[in-house]
């Protein structure tokens, strides 16, 4: 974090990222002085309510983040700029966005928790789009030019008011992660939620955090009974919409996913928290389990990246991949699409024991619409393809080891770009356990 100081007296000059949060009311000019070097640009968390008509000025600029200020239009000054590639206003008070502010080079759009109740057909012109962040909104549709945007790839339009998903949505060739829970078209399964038993908060000691997202905290902790002290995982939930969508969904798409091997056992939902919080109470992880990728980069965009040291036997590749299928067709066998098929939510061990979690993106959706179940199934297909990608470049054993050319043909049929050609997870799970035999 720099400083206005530093930036006022010069001793930024040069600088190529700038970050500054100092409850700034007005776009500090002194940044134009930067404008040969500077990239990256993050004014979040000040008190911003517009951009200098200028700010085009900045040509190098490709990156920038204004999230958590007083904005209530997106700027039409952000088309200015030639070479932004990455826009974040989360969390404003945004109701407009000007068709103008759509910068057509734009890859990744961030405009999660606003009051945005329209997107203009102009957003079709952003052919570069691959990442679509929306939730939190008050959309009531999406316009159509969106499905003009072929090489979008995951999109998060949770928590609006849209009355339905749209049918070219459905069809869009690169889409592989979506997450729409929290909608007025949207269902929840009851039944199986309602079997998950409750945790008093008093029967709960809570520890050290084990780890913090967007929609909560994880402690460990100890569950008191009559049998005795148990170790255990303790989510908090925030209560605030997130990236992904709702924290409520979240809990209520893990607890109806069911029992499985490969996904992390709950035991049973928080009662009676002192702050009428919501949680989750769950078996604890191994020490031994690690996370097999890291969240995607600015350069990536949507694709997990990956430590440089990683390598893995083609034994773990397939263990890994065929635990991932089971747990996927096991949901949409449910209903449910998890949104956030990723390496980066994925804990393996160095024997490739396999445990998959973050509900953060899933959705429930109607088994009874065989044509959308369909698509859904088969955009969840397509992510799976691209793990399986990522697991093959991350594979210590090439040439001519027999299960290379089928694992590589799985690949490509669970991402084509036809969407009614890719496989179904059953399919996928059924040959990687041939492979396994």
């Amino acid at each position: 974090m720099q400083t206005l100081v530093q930036l006022r007296n010069g001793a930024l000059k040069g600088t190529v990222s700038l970050k500054l949060s100092e409850e700034l009311s007005h776009f500090p000019e002194e940044i134009f002085e930067l404008a040969d070097t500077l990239e990256v640009l993050e004014l979040s968390r000040n008190k911003l309510k517009e951009l200098p008509a200028d700010f085009g000025r900045l040509k190098k600029l490709r990156i920038f983040f204004c999230s958590e200020n007083l904005f209530t239009v997106l700027p039409e000054v952000l088309g200015d700029c030639p070479l932004l590639d990455i826009v974040g206003f989360k969390a404003n008070k945004i109701e407009t966005v000007p068709a103008r502010a759509l910068n057509p080079h734009i890859r990744w759009l961030i405009l999660t928790d606003n009051c945005i109740t329209a997107l203009p057909k102009e957003i079709g012109h952003c052919d570069r789009m691959q990442k679509l962040m929306l939730a939190g909104n008050k959309l009531s549709e999406l316009p159509k030019e969106l499905s003009y945007c072929r090489n979008l790839s995951l999109l998060r339009i949770s928590a609006n008011r849209l009355t339905e998903l749209p049918k070219w949505l459905l069809l869009m060739p690169k889409l592989s992660w979506l997450a729409f829970s929290g909608n007025l078209f949207s269902i929840t399964i009851t039944t199986d939620i309602a079997s998950l038993p409750f945790v008093g908060w008093q029967e709960l000691d809570t520890h050290h955090v084990l780890g913090e997202g967007a929609s909560g905290v994880i402690y460990k902790g100890v569950k008191r009974s009559e049998a005795g002290e148990k170790d255990v995982a303790v989510k908090v939930f925030k209560g605030a919409v997130t990236s992904d969508g709702l924290p409520e969904c979240e809990m209520n798409t893990f607890i109806a996913a069911g029992a499985h091997p490969g996904l992390v056992q709950l035991i049973g939902r928080i009662a009676d928290h002192p702050e009428g919080k919501k949680g989750l109470v769950m078996e604890l992880i191994a020490e031994r389990f690690y996370n097999l990728g890291m969240p995607p980069s600015f350069d990536s965009c949507t694709r997990d990246v990956f430590a440089e040291d990683v390598s893995i036997s083609m034994g773990q590749v397939l263990k890994i991949a065929g635990t991932i299928a089971s747990i996927a067709s096991q949901l949409h066998s449910k209903g449910i699409m998890h949104g956030d098929l990723y390496a980066h939510n994925t804990l393996v061990d160095n024997e490739g024991n396999t445990l998959f979690g973050d509900f953060g993106a899933a959705s429930f959706y109607d088994k009874t619409d065989p044509e959308a179940a369909f698509a859904l199934e088969r955009i969840e297909v397509s992510a799976f393809g691209h793990m399986l990608d990522d697991l093959l470049s991350l594979c210590n054993e090439t040439g001519e080891h027999p299960s290379l050319v089928k694992l590589e043909m799985l690949r490509d049929a669970a991402t084509a770009h036809d969407v009614s050609s890719r496989p179904g997870f059953q399919y996928l799970n059924d040959e990687l356990m041939k492979l396994q035999a």
